[in-house]
C-alpha cells in the first residue's frame, strides 16, 4: 500500500511513472550505545516502520527533492551545488547521500524522488538513516554502482558525518542497509563484521515495547559531540586508537590511571562496560536465555544515565515505571537527551506496563508517550 501511494504521489508531482520504489526501515539498538564511533560493539534490529522513496533518473544535473511529510512543494538543486553543512533541511540527509556518491567517483547525474516515511522523527528511532539507506538504494541500483550494502552504509554515514555535520557513528545506516527480518544484528564496528542473532520474542511469550517520549533530541547538535570528543579524548590519555581497545579486564587499572579526571573516567567506564554488555546480550540469545537479558538492559540504562549523562526525566519515568510493574528489563535507547526507550516484557503484562506508563507520564504532567511493539524487521529492499 505504501508503495502504490508513494508512486501514485510521484506520478502527480513529476508526470511521469518512478524507475521504482524502495523502503529502509528505522532501527531500534537493543544494547550498545555510543560504541559505535569507538570502534565497539552494537546490537540493533530494524523496525517495521520505513522510509520509502520513488526515484527515477535525470541526466541534466539536478536534484529534486520532494517529502509528503513536510509541508511546501518540490526543492530543486543544482548537483555542482551540493556543499558541506550548506542545508539545515531534510533534504540534507537524501541531497547528502547524492553529495557523497558523487564525492567518491560514482556518475549520479541526477534524480526525482518523492518520499514518505513512518519513522517517528526525533524518538531516536533512526530517521535520518532510513532517508539516506533508501535513496542510496535507489540510486545504487538506478545506475548500476554494483555497491555492497556496507559500503552503502558508509557513504550515509560520510553524508551525515561531512554534509550534514553530525558525528554519528555507523549504526544506524548498517542496520537501516542490513538487519534480516526475526533477527538483531550484531556488529562490530571497526571491521565491520556481522552476525545475525535470532531474536524471535513471540515466540517465546515476550515483547519489546518502544515508548516514544516526543521529547525531541538532534544529533547535530553541541552534546553529543562532546561525548564523542570526550571520548576520543579518554583513548588518547590511555594510549589507544579507541576505547575498544581496553579489555573489560582491564578496566579498573585503566580507570586507575585517569586519576581524578572525573569525565574522562565516566566515559571510558560507560563505553567499555557498554561493550561488555553487548558480547553478554549475543551470548545470552545465543543459548536461548533471552529473559536474562533484562538484567543487561537495566545495567545499560544505568550506566548512560549516570557515567554518560544523556538520560532525561521522561526517560527516566519510564524505566522505573515499566520495571515497577514488571517488565524484564528497560533503558533508554538511542542517542540520548530525549528520544525513546525500550521495555522487555512478557506478552501478558505489556497491557499493564503500558497503562502504568501512560499514567505516570499524565501525572508528571509529560506529553503523552506513542507505545508500540518493536518486531524485528527486514532491512532497505526495492519494492516495485
Amino acid at each position: 500500500m505504501a508503495a502504490q501511494q508513494v508512486r501514485d504521489g510521484f506520478v502527480e508531482l513529476y508526470g511521469t511513472e518512478p524507475e521504482g520504489v524502495w523502503s529502509a526501515p528505522g532501527r531500534v539498538n537493543l544494547i550498545g550505545e555510543h560504541t559505535d564511533y569507538n570502534d565497539g560493539f552494537v546490537m540493533p534490529f530494524a523496525l517495521p516502520h520505513t522510509a520509502v522513496a520513488a526515484v527515477s533518473r535525470r541526466t541534466d544535473g539536478v536534484l529534486r527533492l520532494h517529502s509528503s511529510d513536510v509541508e511546501g512543494g518540490v526543492v530543486e538543486l543544482r548537483l555542482d551545488d551540493l556543499a558541506p553543512e550548506s542545508d539545515r533541511n531534510w533534504t540534507a540527509y537524501p541531497a547528502g547521500v547524492v553529495w557523497a556518491l558523487r564525492e567518491a567517483g560514482h556518475p549520479v547525474t541526477g534524480a526525482d524522488v518523492h518520499l514518505t516515511s513512518t519513522v517517528p522523527a526525533g524518538a531516536g528511532l533512526s530517521s535520518s538513516a532510513a532517508l539516506e539507506v533508501v535513496v542510496a538504494l535507489a540510486l545504487n541500483d538506478l545506475y548500476d554502482l554494483g555497491l555492497q550494502r556496507w559500503q552503502l552504509a558508509r557513504l550515509c554515514q560520510r553524508a551525515e558525518n561531512v554534509y550534514v555535520g553530525a558525528p554519528t557513528g555507523i549504526m544506524d545506516q548498517t542496520a537501516s542497509a542490513c538487519c534480516e527480518a526475526g533477527h538483531a544484528l550484531f556488529l562490530d564496528t571497526r571491521d565491520l563484521s556481522q552476525k545475525q542473532i535470532p531474536f524471535d520474542l513471540a515466540a517465546e511469550g515476550m515483547v519489546l515495547l518502544v515508548v516514544d517520549t516526543r521529547v525531541k533530541h538532534s544529533h547535530s547538535e553541541g552534546e553529543y559531540g562532546k561525548r564523542r570528543a570526550g571520548c576520543e579524548r579518554g583513548a588518547a590519555l590511555l594510549g589507544v586508537d579507541a576505547l575498544r581497545d581496553i579489555p573489560y579486564g582491564e578496566l579498573d587499572a585503566a580507570l586507575g590511571r585517569l586519576g581524578d579526571d572525573e569525565e574522562a573516567v565516566r566515559l571510558v567506564r560507560h563505553i567499555v562496560t557498554e561493550d561488555e554488555r553487548v558480547e553478554k546480550t549475543v551470548a545470552l540469545l545465543e543459548s536461548g536465555e533471552t529473559r536474562a537479558i533484562g538484567p543487561v538492559l537495566i545495567a545499560g540504562h544505568a550506566s548512560l544515565r549516570d557515567d554518560f549523562r544523556i538520560s532525561c526525566p521522561e526517560l527516566d519515568l519510564v524505566v522505573d515505571t515499566a520495571l515497577a510493574s514488571g517488565a524484564l528489563g528497560a533503558r533508554m535507547t538511542g542517542g540520548g537527551f530525549g528520544g525513546s526507550a525500550i521495555v522487555l516484557a512478557e506478552a501478558a503484562d505489556v497491557e499493564t506496563i503500558t497503562k502504568a506508563v501512560q499514567e505516570a507520564f499524565a501525572g508528571a504532567e509529560f506529553t503523552a508517550p506513542r507505545v508500540f511493539e518493536a518486531v524485528p524487521s527486514a532491512g532497505a529492499r526495492r519494492l516495485v
